[in-house]
């Protein structure tokens, strides 16, 4: 072979004395290597392709302990805001995620009255003896409720056991990151694979069982709710069940019938619970007028302390950090109940403002909740039991939520990097069309259709910080 003589050009030269079929198992190989070599080229084109949208994109981090409402509440209200197509498309999946809250719900119920840990059966138990305080009337009735209920209580563990990350944890509905969880539960996007799409369709006949086993267990469910025993019972341990996560035990009728369907503004999406494990990114594409077409990569973390530590990968690659901070001064923390909500969220806000990875990056922190704190204040809960420093301070929504923000507000001047603006607005687990004060840092009140503009204006808001940032 000459020197100069082109390697690729002889490796593909037709070989002396080649028989018919050596050729066409030849061409037939060059065929195929080509084939391969156009799939690469373009795959790699793709690739650069999704980098390239994905480098102009706004990347939004939300941060904020857990339960601070994260997913449910902030970014339903983006996707209702900028994707409505999307957020519809969804409807199916978050009614079955409220359905399993309600169960969640009862559940919690019966084991608070039977005083012991959540395996066990006291009201199934028969008294020994006739004086047995367990043989009065009351519970008697209880016990029936309990042993009718059982079997919703059975295929809600059966339902988690299968389609969740917690193996069927009563206490929570708790999912691994990605949509795999939404595909179990009838929903489709372009990445669905058709092995998730067959596992969803075995699933369909436990999700109809399911909403006839609800819909048949709608008297009973609502009975115990509002039996007098439950009540005292919640009362003697100072727990407001309509203060948590996923509560819709005031809502039986309506969700237990098999025609229900979610509202979206009018709340129920937004007040349901699902907690993920993991680092969960969504990509969204905006569907709307002003920002048709752009791209929102929004990442939620954990909330939960033990994971905190795994955020900072996330910090250099984000443009606007969302920052939720409930006002739930006289809560503990569901996982160290030594610790107050609100101080760890004040911790984590120190944090996050010295952090010098974010001395560039817009943070809006929304104080979340609202509602929450609106009828804390009004049962008559007096914020310097829990927080001294009050004093004697107006125990009212204004003079509170302006206490609170002030010490955020003085955090986040003393302790950034560099001097940025302090951006706040405060929210509400209850979203109404109609609502004037909802976004309380707006004073616009005219609502459009779907979405009210006091909204819009908030995410185009969150937008130019995300396009500053860039341009920084």
């Amino acid at each position: 072979m000459e020197s100069s003589e082109n390697p690729f050009i002889v490796a593909l030269r037709a070989p002396a004395n080649e028989t018919e079929d050596e050729r066409i198992r030849r061409v037939r190989a060059l065929q195929d290597a080509q084939r391969v070599s156009r799939q690469i080229d373009e795959s790699l084109q793709e690739t650069k392709r999704i980098l390239e949208r994905r480098r102009r994109a706004t990347r939004i981090l939300l941060l904020g302990q857990a339960e601070s409402g994260k997913v449910c509440t902030l970014l339903s209200y983006f996707q209702l805001a900028f994707t409505p197509q999307q957020f519809q498309k969804e409807r199916d999946v978050w009614r079955t995620i409220i359905q399993l809250n309600l169960i969640s719900s009862v559940r919690t119920l019966l084991n608070l009255i039977n005083e012991v840990e959540p395996n066990a059966q006291s009201l199934l138990t028969p008294p020994q003896t006739p004086g047995n305080r367990l043989n009065s009337p009351s519970n008697n009735k209880l016990r029936r409720i309990h042993l009718v209920l059982s079997p919703l209580l059975s295929m809600e563990t059966d339902f988690n056991k299968i389609l969740f990350a917690n193996g069927g944890s009563p206490r929570e509905i708790r999912v691994t990151s990605g949509n795999t969880w939404k595909s179990k539960l009838g929903f489709r996007d372009s990445a669905t694979s058709q092995q998730e799409s067959d596992l969803t369709n075995a699933q369909n006949s436990i999700k109809n069982n399911l909403i006839q086993l609800l819909e048949a267990s709608k008297d009973n469910i609502e009975s115990l709710w509002k039996d007098k025993d439950t009540q005292r019972a919640l009362e003697e341990r100072e727990i407001n069940l309509r203060d948590s996560p996923g509560f819709f035990l005031d809502d039986v009728d309506r969700i237990a019938s098999p025609s229900y369907q979610p509202t979206d503004c009018e709340s129920d999406i937004v007040r349901a619970r699902v907690r993920t494990d993991g680092v969960e990114e969504h990509h969204l594409v905006a569907e709307t007028a002003r920002l048709k077409g752009n791209d929102f990569y929004i990442t939620d973390v954990s909330g939960m302390r033990s994971a905190r530590h795994s955020w900072i990968p996330f910090f250099d690659d984000s443009q606007a950090i969302l920052f939720l901070a409930p006002l739930m001064f006289n809560q503990m923390l569901e996982e160290d109940p030594h610790v107050n909500r609100l101080e760890d969220s004040l911790l984590l806000w120190k944090e996050i403002c010295l952090n010098v990875l974010l001395a560039n990056c817009n943070i809006i922190i929304f104080f979340n909740k609202m509602d929450i704190l609106r009828r804390t204040l009004e049962s008559g809960v007096e914020v310097r039991k829990y927080v001294p420093s009050y004093g004697d301070a107006p125990n009212d929504v204004a003079s509170v939520t302006k206490y609170f923000k002030d010490r955020f507000k003085s955090y986040h001047r003393k302790l950034s990097p560099k001097p940025r603006t302090f951006i706040s607005h405060e929210t509400s687990a209850i979203v109404s069309r109609t609502s004037s004060h909802f976004w309380g840092t707006f004073d616009i009140c005219h609502c459009a259709s779907r979405i009210s503009i006091p909204q819009q204006l908030l995410w185009l808001q969150v937008f130019v910080c995300c396009s500053l940032s860039r341009s920084d």
